[in-house]
Formats: structure tokens, sequence, C-alpha cells
């Protein structure tokens, strides 16, 4: 499959310049995946899938076009090639549009040592099915648990090829294996969820059925009867498992095309405080066995670890090439790219530094407020920070949760939230965004 990848990018980039492009990069990308879903013990749904997709962007001058194709015949390759010629001559200019310069190409990637893919062989269907009854199987074992939404197994692999007409080639391999477990308890109008979906790169390091099928039961049993808490301002702690929405909420602010576009809060903030004193963000796009991680970004550009932001201030944004260019700036090799699309910036992998206490601390300290365990819905405006969130989770009173809430609204604003977010230390190695549990003084509770 790789020779065949790069065999196909080779020949996009020949049809490219025969027609007429000045200078051109192709994606082609293969994947194989399968799914198996049960319910009541029972095969519900089987799914394989296979496909190989191809993608190419031309340059002419300042104008660049996209095209893209699940047909891989040679005279497709040309028609596609044509296509994106005409296109390109069409398109407005851009001065900021082009490929990189052969000097910021990224240079013997130690691919092997990202292990970003798994070399234990494909699982067999039975075995997938298998490890959903038994998540569905002790999850429907919890006491509480009325009936199981899904459980389901499911193992990808995708092999990448980039290549481009300013000597930048490379590709690499992906794998995940996945179970997941979604949970109910109540019957009718009281009928309450939750979930447990655990992914990792290698096989061996998912956990075992059961202990995912568990957690999907507890998680849900607790959730039986809840009320809608009190409003008012409040501490609201972010658990692990959304405490990344918060993050996330950073880094688009952050991304290079929002600053470019003027429609961030985050635009004037270079050099200032956005996190607490003592707190760092760190892209580190080459930590093993993660799904975020990558030897080079989709502009053919070197990826390395920085700071985004150090130690409370910010330090840098998250740029492809096209928008530092438009920023007068360096690319930080963010660039992400799919068949169908030119380059964009993303940011990866990231690490917020933890703190030093537990969530159960956290929990002591705050005293009254909320837990938050799942959020539903967001009104999040971009440019001025305004932040509202439906929520759901537990109530705590007296440094003790006493019971589960839902139907509730979060609301406040980013920038004064973040800078004042409190740390937990139980951030899960294998996310992608490496964040733990957070918690926010003075947030507004909306519920009776």
């Amino acid at each position: 499959m790789p020779d065949s990848l790069q065999r196909l990018t080779e020949a996009l980039l020949d049809a490219a310049l025969k027609a007429g492009a000045d200078a051109a990069d192709a994606l082609a990308v293969g994947e194989a995946s399968l799914s198996i879903d049960v319910r009541g013990g029972r095969l519900e749904q089987a799914e394989r899938a296979e496909s190989t997709e191809i993608g190419l962007r031309v340059l002419i001058g300042r104008r660049q076009a996209c095209v893209s194709s699940s047909d891989t015949r040679d005279s497709t390759l040309a028609e596609m090639a044509a296509r994106a010629v005409a296109m390109a001559r069409e398109a407005p200019e851009d001065p900021t549009v082009g490929l990189a310069d052969p000097g910021q190409l990224a240079q013997h990637a130690d691919i092997a040592a990202l292990e970003l893919a798994d070399p234990a062989p494909e699982p067999d269907p039975a075995a997938l099915e298998e490890d959903a009854r038994r998540a569905e199987a002790t999850a429907r074992a919890v006491s509480g648990i009325t009936q199981i939404e899904s459980a389901g197994a499911g193992y990808n692999r995708q092999r990448l090829y980039l290549a481009a007409t300013n000597g930048f080639a490379g590709g690499y391999a992906r794998t995940s294996r996945t179970t997941s477990c979604v949970a109910i308890c109540g019957e009718g109008t009281g009928m309450e969820r939750d979930w447990c979906h655990e992914s990792r790169v290698f096989q061996a390091d998912l956990p075992s059925p059961e202990e995912i099928g568990r957690i999907a039961g507890e998680r849900t049993a607790e959730r039986a009867a809840p009320r809608r808490p009190k409003t008012g301002a409040y501490p609201v702690l972010y658990d692990e498992r959304v405490a990344a929405s918060l993050i996330g909420h950073l880094l688009s602010a952050i991304n290079g095309t929002a600053i470019v576009r003027g429609a961030s809060w985050a635009r004037g903030l270079m050099g200032e405080a956005v996190l607490p004193d003592g707190l760092s963000l760190v892209a580190e796009p080459h930590r093993p066995r993660i799904p975020g991680s990558r030897p080079f970004d989709g502009e053919g550009l070197a990826t390395a670890r920085r700071a985004l932001v150090e130690n409370g201030v910010l330090a840098g944004w998250v740029l492809d090439l096209g928008t530092a260019r438009k920023l007068g700036m360096d690319s930080t090799a963010n660039a992400a790219r799919g068949v169908s699309s030119p380059p964009s910036p993303s940011a990866g992998n990231v690490t917020l530094t933890p703190g030093t206490r537990s969530r159960e601390d956290l929990i002591a300290e705050m005293g009254t407020g909320l837990l938050v365990t799942s959020m539903i819905g967001s009104t999040i405006n971009p440019t001025t920070g305004d932040y509202s969130r439906g929520a759901a989770g537990f109530w705590v009173e007296n440094g003790r949760i006493v019971y589960p809430v839902n139907e509730c609204t979060i609301a406040g604003q980013l920038p004064d939230m973040l800078r004042r977010i409190l740390p937990a230390n139980d951030a899960r190695d294998h996310k992608s965004h490496r964040v733990p549990s957070l918690l926010v003084e003075g947030l507004t509770l909306a519920g009776d």
C-alpha cells in the first residue's frame, strides 16, 4: 500500500505539471476500518470499509485550486489535473499562497520512534464482537442499569503519503483500536444515560472490555434521579472528561485562521497573560503512541515541541504557511489538510501543566458548586469570548457530592475563566489533549 500511494502522488504531480501547473502537491490516503455493534448479546451490525482517496492542489502564480477523487485510474488522474489547472486560472490571486521553500522541509523524520501504527495483526471480527459483548454484559450487570443503548468495538488503519514539486515526499501509517459502551438507567421520561469510550493506537494498551463496561454502567447509575441545580454564581469543576473543551476554546482563539480574520478574543493578547501564572500549554507533536502525533505537517515542515502559553503568558499562534505569511511570521508547522481542501492550521497534541491536587481534593475545596461531567450544545462567541453551555453532572455541598444534576446552563467570559483555572493532577497520558480536571471560580449557573 505505501508504495502504491507514493506512485499515485508522483503520477498526480506529473499530470499537474503536464497540464500547466507551476507547482503542486498531492496527498494519497488508504484506509481500512472494521466496526462491530452488539445489542442484547447479539450481533446488531458489522461493517468493513476500505478506500483509497487522492487529492491534488495546483498553483499557477498566486492562484490555487484543489480537486479530489476516489478513482485512481490513470485517465482520472489526468482529468483531475486538467480540471484543477482550469479552476486555478479562474481563482482569485492570494499573495500568501505557495509551497514551502526547500530549506523549510522536514529532513530524516524518525517516524518509527513515534509508534503511530500497531504492528499487531488486524483483529478478527469475532474478537471485536466478543469485546463488545463483554463490555455490554458487564455494564448491564451494574445495579440500576435498565438497558444498554449500544456497545461496540472497532479497528482502523490509515496510510498516507504526501508529495510536492518542491521536493518533499513522505508518508506514514496510523492505527486505532476502540471499545465503547452506552448505558441507560431509569424508565420513560426518567431515563438517564452515560458512556465510556476508549481508544488507543496500540491494541495492547486498550483497557479490558469489562473495565469499559463497568465504567459506563457505574457512571450511568450515578446519574439516576437528577435535579436541577441552584441558580447563582458558584465554582465549577470541569471533570477531566470535559476539561479539554476549555483548552480547545483557547486553541481555537489562537488559531492563525481566526487571528488573520480578526475573529478572535485573543487577537491582541500576544505576550499577555491568558492562563494563571505557572501554567503552560505546550505543543508536543512527538509523543509516542498518541493519535495527534506527526513527524511533519500537511505542508512537509518538520514538527517540533514548543510552548503556546508559557508561565501563563501567550507565546505563539498556531500557524500554517498561509496564515504565517499573512501575519508576517514563520509557520509553526501546524498545517493539516485533507484530500479535498488546502492546508489550514490545527494544533495537534497539547499538554497543560498539571496541578498537585487530585480531583477529590478540588471537590473538597470548592465547598458548594457544580462538578460537570458532560456538556450539551454551546453558544460561544469567538470574537468576544462570551461563553454559555448546557451541562450535567453533580451538585457539591460542603465539599461532598450530594446528588446528580442536569438541565443547567453555565455562563461566563472565556478570557476571565481561563485566567482563573486551577488544574488537578488527573490528566490521562494517552489523550492528544492532555488536560486534567479544571476548577473555575465564580461562574453563573442557571438551574432552578
